[in-house]
């Protein structure tokens, strides 16, 4: 567990591994959007992946920080081990995590993935809410709990996104806002039991690792409904039916989840609109509509 703060990057390799080790190359790695990402070369012959930023952006990687400690805290599904978080003067506020090795995926990979997150969501927690806030995305997200999921995902997930994006909308948008957000039970539904959700679990958040299973990464992680999981892979993309056959042999989804799809997803496309803009508006009054 990560537990302290560092003030130099040198600082906090030396701290991992031992003062004899130093970083010796570093190289880019792509993909992201929000960070710089690169994996370090070290004088013992291991390597890091490393993400940077400014060091106002620190808190996003304390929070992610504890999103992996908290899924990795289930036993149940491969994410990165969290190794060091700081700020340095030469490359802002980073994060040090075990570098993933991509290898082979098992011929059973969809299914393997399908068990596992659903064991993860088998996994029983206790409130609504996360500990402390995070991030989905580059936008806050506040996890105040509270003592029902429908109550949690109206007042911390919906209506934070209807607010900041509340320029882009008709009157009648406004009357259709207002009508979901009175008749929850309408459209989701409470869970078997709360549970650890990742949070942003699109295509682009999980890989393969050495192991030839699928790992998660970046999370936006919380406790809520599994549904709200399972609904991002469909957002974006579609996992291959295998993936949804095996997940519900582990953990079957309760009568109706192909129509609260969409609902559950209303975040996310709020989120695309309040982040990258009015193209994503045409998605979203398509929800409401169906209100």
């Amino acid at each position: 567990m990560v537990s302290k703060m560092f003030d130099s990057l040198n600082d906090a390799i030396n701290d991992v591994f031992c003062n004899s080790v130093i970083i010796t190359g570093r190289r880019p790695i792509g993909g992201g959007d929000i960070n710089d990402a690169y994996e370090l070369r070290l004088s013992n012959g291991d390597h890091v992946f490393m993400k940077s930023n400014s060091a106002s952006r620190l808190s996003f990687f304390t929070a992610e920080v504890r999103g992996l400690e908290a899924i990795r805290s289930t036993g149940k599904i491969g994410t990165p081990e969290a190794l060091a978080v700081g700020t340095d003067s030469s490359v802002g506020a980073f994060l040090l995590l075990k570098f993933i090795e991509s290898g082979p995926r098992i011929s059973d990979y969809w299914e393997t993935f399908g068990h596992e997150l659903a064991a993860m969501h088998q996994v029983k927690q206790e409130a609504y809410g996360f500990y402390e806030d995070n991030f989905i995305g580059a936008t806050p997200q506040k996890n105040d709990s509270r003592p029902t999921f429908l109550e949690f995902f109206r007042d911390m997930r919906l209506k934070p996104q209807f607010d900041m994006a509340d320029h882009y909308f008709s009157s009648g948008d406004r009357k259709q806002i207002e009508k979901l957000l009175s008749n929850m039970d309408r459209y989701y539904i409470e869970p078997d039991h709360p549970s650890l959700v990742h949070g942003d679990l699109w295509s682009g958040n999980h890989m393969t690792g050495s192991d030839g299973k699928a790992w998660i990464i970046d999370p936006a992680a919380y406790v809520g409904h599994p549904e709200a999981d399972l609904a991002m892979t469909e957002l974006f993309g579609r996992c291959p039916q295998t993936f949804y056959d095996a997940y519900e042999e582990v953990a079957p989804l309760q009568p109706g989840y192909e129509k609260r799809r969409d609902f559950y997803n209303l975040y996310q496309l709020l989120n695309h609109l309040n982040l990258f803009g009015r193209s994503y508006l045409s998605s979203v009054r398509r929800i409401l509509n169906s209100v």
